[in-house]
């Protein structure tokens, strides 16, 4: 149930909520990552309706994060598999969560934690400064017009950029 697309917005965050911006996406993308690739196997583990799955995994499907496979012809039945866009998307679910970690308590402590296959080790994903290698929070960053900037629906603050009256992080 679609109540509002932010395709035509220019800003990257509202196109990517216009593919994923929905509850149970993320919680879809989260099991494809970790195995649970059949369309039963979804149903089952995260309690969703097999319409709503359909409708959830079609979304997907046309954004390009999910790409469908057929394992069997009788009957039809196929694999659900991350794009290389959905493998993309994987860090960023693992950062939130681990904010779900820090801010929503869970009571015995994080339901999963990751491994490093790289060097063996448990971590806490982090945002880091592709150029620098550090740490980055919201006070270390100041938001700047891109190339593709420009006022518009949803980007009030990009046009103020370009017009020369915004600054980041006004209080």
């Amino acid at each position: 149930m679609r109540q509002t697309s932010f395709s035509e917005m220019h800003c990257s965050l509202a196109r990517s909520l216009d593919v994923v911006g929905d509850w149970w996406s993320p919680l879809v993308l989260r099991d494809l990552y970790l195995g649970i690739d059949r369309f039963d196997e979804l149903v089952r583990d995260l309690g969703i309706s097999r319409n709503l799955l359909t409708v959830r995994l079609d979304r997907l499907i046309a954004g390009g994060v999910v790409c469908r496979q057929r394992y069997s012809e009788h009957p039809p039945r196929d694999l659900y598999r991350l794009t290389a866009a959905g493998r993309d998307l994987v860090p960023i679910l693992m950062a939130l969560t681990a904010w779900g970690d820090r801010w929503t308590d869970p009571e015995d402590g994080p339901p999963i934690t990751f491994e490093h296959r790289a060097c063996g080790h448990r971590f806490v994903p982090q945002v880091h400064c592709s150029h620098c290698g550090a740490q980055v929070s919201a006070d270390e960053v100041a938001p700047l017009p891109g190339p593709g900037g420009r006022p518009g629906p949803g980007t009030m603050r990009v046009g103020d950029y370009l017009g020369g009256e915004g600054t980041a992080n006004k209080p």
